[in-house]
């Protein structure tokens, strides 16, 4: 069985995205994290020399023979690994870089970047969103879980708290909009499943559940109130309300069948702009309290990995045969959406 390597810096959202695409190819999946030292992670991809210096020699060590198949990178210090794995490989690598690369197409194989980064170029795949591994098989996973969210009182609402970001500030205006549109959707009943992410505020997430009196809330700060249940969330909520900043976080939300809504407090920079107009006009994303009105839930990454098949013009393994995500881990992860 060919391996497919899955390089990326680490960030959650980009792991995320690479090891989703890699499971639907299928085949087993080496996993390389790789933080390019200065300067190299000022300038990406566009600086592609440099040798060993780029990662230091354990992170260089780790891109040598046998060169695999196929290597999949997200984000774009991962595009600078798989730009450069074409040369060190002599070919013998294809590439699939997810994500803007910030530097021309024709470095990779195949650039998969969403809609509403335009990016041209005839070897680009653009889908509306994120890459993601929700699908019925995986709700169906994660409500076995956390089977235990079934006892909080329906409506459930779960609430996804990513962070600020350029042209996006979740501040107290913000805070004050969100908590109303919850006791709004919350007036005839129901429960709250409350998600912060590494990205969110501090007090953000104690701020939104304090603002909802006598209503049932299962709140999730980080790992000191134990495990993530951010897939008992998609699985069991009958409504999603998604902060406005996460591409990630909408897509999935969109991947689930519910109604998915958001809050704006401030017009939103352009490229995201765009995303939320495309997610409105298919009827995944819709105003507080409307009933969702997509015909069938978000789910790309399928139909992505046929067309990466297609366009490569070979497969990797018998359908359903899935990588475990293992492999060399050269940084401790941290969380990304």
């Amino acid at each position: 069985m060919r391996t497919i390597w899955v390089i990326s810096d680490g960030a959650a959202g980009n792991r995320r995205q690479a090891l989703a695409l890699a499971a639907a190819l299928g085949g087993p999946v080496r996993e390389l994290q790789l933080r390019p030292r200065a300067p190299w992670r000022w300038f990406g991809p566009r600086l592609a020399l440099g040798g060993a210096y780029v990662w230091g020699a354990q992170g260089y060590a780790a891109l040598t023979p046998p060169w695999p198949p196929l290597a999949i990178g997200c984000g774009r210090h991962a595009a600078l690994a798989t730009r450069l794995l074409r040369r060190f490989s002599r070919g013998l690598t294809r590439t699939v870089q997810i994500l803007d690369p910030r530097a021309p197409p024709r470095y990779w194989d195949l650039v998969i970047a969403p809609r509403h980064d335009a990016l041209a170029g005839g070897n680009v795949l653009a889908p509306l969103g994120s890459l993601h591994p929700v699908d019925a098989t995986w709700l169906a996973d994660a409500r076995a879980a956390w089977v235990e969210m079934a006892r909080l009182p329906p409506p459930r609402t779960g609430v996804l708290l990513g962070g600020p970001r350029r042209g996006v500030a979740l501040d107290a205006r913000w805070q004050a909009r969100c908590a109303a549109v919850l006791r709004g959707l919350l007036a005839g009943g129901g429960s709250a499943l409350v998600v912060a992410s590494r990205r969110t505020p501090p007090g953000l997430a104690d701020a939104i559940a304090r603002a909802l009196p006598g209503v049932p809330v299962r709140l999730w700060r980080d790992a000191r109130d134990g495990a993530n249940p951010y897939p008992g969330v998609l699985a069991w909520a009958d409504r999603l309300l998604v902060s406005p900043d996460s591409v990630n976080m909408l897509s999935e939300a969109a991947a689930t069948g519910v109604p998915v809504h958001t809050v704006l407090a401030a017009p939103l920079p352009p490229r995201l702009a765009r995303f939320h107009a495309a997610l409105r006009a298919g009827g995944w994303l819709v105003e507080p309290g409307a009933p969702r009105a997509a015909a069938m839930p978000l789910r790309e990454t399928v139909a992505i990995a046929q067309q990466v098949r297609q366009r490569l013009g070979w497969d990797l393994a018998p359908a359903g045969h899935g990588g475990d995500g293992s492999g060399t881990v050269l940084e401790e992860p941290q969380s990304g959406e």
